[in-house]
């Protein structure tokens, strides 16, 4: 009964910020790495973060690179993403996704390598 839950999604002008929480229910993230993906209608899903655990050490593919930031507070088990400076290539929906241990650092953006995905939240910037 591993369960996430993302929020914090909406309308968003161009060059605005946001930010999205997954929250984890059923069992703890402290030993989980959590990556963040998005999906537009058609496409394929895209990974764009992880964060690691035990050091909070995050990764970020070129994309999202210097716009996007992960981090995590395991008392509240909750993951956020902040979005900032977006653009309307940016509209998708967003998910989070858990996997036990460490971030792969040559292959975090891999959807496969998770086991727990919650339901997403939608990411609409508009200008």
């Amino acid at each position: 009964q591993r369960q996430l839950v993302e929020s914090g999604g909406g309308w968003v002008q161009f060059g605005g910020s946001l930010r999205l929480a997954c929250t984890a229910s059923g069992f703890s993230l402290r030993n989980y790495a959590i990556g963040w993906f998005r999906q537009a209608p058609g496409q394929e899903r895209e990974g764009l973060s992880c964060i690691s655990p035990k050091d909070e050490s995050s990764y970020y593919v070129d994309s999202v690179k210097g716009r996007f930031t992960t981090s995590r507070d395991n008392a509240k088990e909750t993951v956020y993403l902040y979005l900032n400076n977006l653009k309307p290539e940016d509209t998708g929906r967003y998910y989070c996704a858990a996997d036990f241990g460490q971030c792969y650092t040559g292959s975090y953006h891999r959807g496969s390598l998770y086991d727990v995905w919650g339901q997403g939240t939608q990411v609409t910037v508009f200008s």
